[in-house]
């Protein structure tokens, strides 16, 4: 019976798709690109922002020092949108009542910039307790590798082994793999249930709440 959960930010807990989508888009049009639909961005985002940047541009756009450039834009442009249109799942307060009514610890690992990772909780979800929230940052790897979740789960005092953990992505669930944690997918999120199934998602869930049942 696991004892302990790792969330998935985005996508999991907070929907924030519409926030990061005006943030490139505002970005595009400054560059005089054509902006993507917001659904684009459910297969964009996932795997950090350097990533994002990759896939939302144009590659001759990015190459060299265009990067940096571009990066750096986005993540100034995000750092003013992160709580404009960004909100809670519908579930996701009862789900984290649910945990601390039990005990449960939680803890959060997203590859969000640690900064905006941590104020994103904080804006969000602070009414609630995290035993650790942790973000992408300079020399540590990103999901899929499980050393976020291994760090989570030392910082919570409790083994991976013993560890759900959710998140609405293949690279979520691969991590969870890699940790050793037992993974559950939320279809609710940014991916589909066949993404999540292939990629290793041990049970999928429809709504927040419904983890409560796994515990």
């Amino acid at each position: 019976m696991p004892r302990a959960v790792l969330f998935d930010l985005d996508g999991t807990l907070l929907d924030t798709l519409q926030d990061i989508a005006d943030s490139v888009n505002a970005v595009l049009s400054r560059e005089r690109l054509a902006p993507h639909p917001v659904s684009a961005y459910k297969h964009y985002v996932g795997d950090g922002m350097e990533k994002l940047v990759e896939r939302a541009f144009p590659p001759e756009l990015v190459r060299g020092a265009g990067f940096d450039r571009i990066l750096s834009s986005v993540r100034a442009e995000y750092s003013k949108r992160l709580d404009v249109r960004t909100r809670p799942y519908p579930g996701v307060e009862r789900l984290l009542d649910g945990l601390a009514a039990r005990g449960i610890p939680a803890a959060v690992f997203s590859n969000k910039p640690e900064e905006l990772t941590v104020e994103a909780v904080k804006n969000h979800l602070g009414r609630w307790k995290f035993g650790a929230v942790i973000g992408a940052a300079a020399g540590r790897p990103m999901k899929p590798d499980p050393d976020g979740a291994f760090r989570a789960a030392e910082a919570v005092g409790v083994p991976p082994a013993d560890f759900l953990y959710l998140g609405d992505t293949a690279t979520d669930m691969k991590t969870a793999t890699a940790a050793g944690m037992y993974s559950v997918g939320a279809l609710w999120g940014f991916r589909d249930a066949e993404e999540l199934r292939s990629a290793g998602a041990r049970v999928l869930i429809a709504a927040p709440e419904d983890l409560l049942g796994l515990l």
